[in-house]
């Protein structure tokens, strides 16, 4: 079977298949963070400072609900990866088929329920009158596209799996260009507002899962399962929900302790507000890097755990972690002298744009001094994943809850520094996050939790296994009892 668009990353320079693998991802992310964009670009300068509000206030409810059902295309990812990197093409075969019944079943349900409490929810973050009406139409609209968002995120996991970064870049980006043309058509020349712009993300949305889909099944010859296949294997959809459910949990817990937070933006009024909004999708953008160098981690540690070689995920980490050193350390510089001409590219009408883009100036530098932080919850993270210890992200999630109310209830109840507590509580809550999920990495557990289903247990040499507190043996005997009852 020829699979020309597949990289095998369990030979060969880490630092070469971690780069190569995470350009295109850190393009599409870069292209799907500035389509994300457009509608704060279009609303903050043709509509207004209250509908870019009522806009960004959505963003923690609609990634609350995508984080519930998103947890399963890990799992899937972290499957095939495994079993491409073992060299078992029936295996990889077998979970791309049962991942459409664990995507499909989970997508429908959250999107039935994210439609029911979306407005509730709204209230409950304590958003103003002013802004709600805005903020319901925008968050009910964007909130059908989540069947398409997780389908799209469920191909591109699988792809990514078999080391082709490539293709899902190609769709996003013909997304992109779509919801920018749409956005301007709606709010331009329709003059639609936040509706037309909330219309133009679900059209884009359903399009890239479409196409994506189409191309895959096209193309790739792992897509083109037999009816054996396609039969549900009861063992593979429970691992998939048992290695994704626990990154779901973390992700909704962040996602509910980002609307807690979100509700303390709100409580300040409608200049934090927008000023939130702007500093967080130039926080989403910063985290591309960051977030496209984990993407490739999983793949990497999922292929190279799979092949038994602990070394070279290892190998891995250490590269990740001096390429995100350099990374935050460039970054300073730019929030620091670019800042206020950043945040001005956002904001053009309104009645307090001045305090806007003063109150941004300063949040950007703030956020500027935990960015490494921010990586080294990436890189670990991702290592974890790959290797198949996603129960760890209860943890971590649990980490970042706990931080994030903490400190925001603690910091802006302080005299002098009320809602500049906002960003401090990032901060804080990326730099404690970060150092839980390296502990975490450094504490070797991850080594012995690749799941595969045959009698092969993870090996690694003499010189990595010392100061491991896992033992050849256990790890064989871990397996060795999986193997009937939740391995693939």
């Amino acid at each position: 079977m020829s699979q020309n668009k597949t990289i095998d990353m369990t030979v060969g320079s880490p630092a070469k298949h971690l780069l190569t693998f995470m350009l295109p991802m850190l393009l599409g992310n870069l292209i799907q963070q500035l389509y994300n964009m457009v509608d704060t670009l279009i609303v903050g300068n043709y509509v207004g400072t209250n509908q870019l509000a009522s806009v960004g206030l959505c963003g923690s409810t609609n990634f609350l609900f995508w984080s519930l059902s998103s947890g399963v295309s890990v799992g899937i990812g972290i499957l095939v990866s495994q079993a491409f990197g073992a060299k078992k093409e029936n295996m990889v075969k077998k979970a791309i088929a049962n991942s459409f019944y664990v995507l499909g079943l989970s997508s429908v349900v959250v999107t039935i329920i994210a439609q029911i409490l979306a407005t509730p929810i709204l209230k409950i973050l304590q958003t103003k009158d002013t802004l709600l009406p805005d903020a319901s139409t925008y968050l009910h609209i964007t909130l059908l596209g989540l069947i398409a968002i997780i389908f799209y995120n469920g191909v591109s996991a699988i792809l990514r799996a078999l080391g082709d970064s490539k293709t899902p870049l190609y769709f996003l980006i013909a997304s992109s260009l779509m919801n920018a043309g749409l956005d301007i058509f709606f709010v331009l020349v329709l003059n639609m507002g936040v509706t037309g712009v909330a219309l133009a993300t679900l059209i884009s949305q359903i399009f890239s899962a479409v196409t994506s889909l189409a191309y895959a099944i096209w193309k790739f010859p792992y897509f083109r399962v037999q009816k054996e296949d396609r039969r549900p294997d009861s063992q593979v959809i429970l691992q998939s929900f048992r290695l994704g459910a626990p990154v779901a949990m973390q992700n909704a817990m962040i996602a509910v302790s980002c609307m807690v937070l979100q509700g303390f933006v709100n409580s300040f009024g409608e200049t934090v507000g927008a000023t939130y909004t702007i500093v967080g999708k130039l926080e989403q953008l910063v985290q591309q890097p960051y977030g496209s160098l984990g993407m490739a981690l999983t793949t990497y540690a999922g292929q190279n755990i799979g092949a038994g070689k602990v070394d070279r995920v290892k190998k891995g980490f250490r590269t990740a972690t001096i390429a995100a050193l350099i990374f935050s350390i460039l970054l300073i510089p730019v929030a620091y002298l670019f800042g206020e001409n950043i945040i001005m590219i956002f904001i053009k009408k309104g009645d307090n744009i001045a305090d806007v883009i003063a109150m941004g100036r300063i949040a950007i530098r703030i956020n500027a001094l935990a960015y490494f932080f921010l990586g080294m919850i990436y890189i670990p993270r991702a290592i974890l994943n790959g290797c198949g210890d996603t129960g760890f992200a209860l943890i971590n999630g649990m980490t970042e809850v706990i931080c994030r109310i903490l400190f925001a209830l603690v910091l802006t109840g302080i005299p002098g520094i009320g809602f500049w507590g906002i960003w401090l509580t990032t901060c804080l809550t990326w730099t404690v996050t970060g150092g839980v999920c390296v502990l975490r990495y450094f504490s070797g557990k991850w080594k012995g939790k690749a799941k595969i289903r045959d009698n092969t247990a993870v090996k690694e040499p003499p010189e990595a296994r010392k100061g491991s507190p896992v033992s050849l043996e256990k790890i064989s005997s871990v397996m060795n009892n999986v193997k009937g009852r939740h391995a693939v």
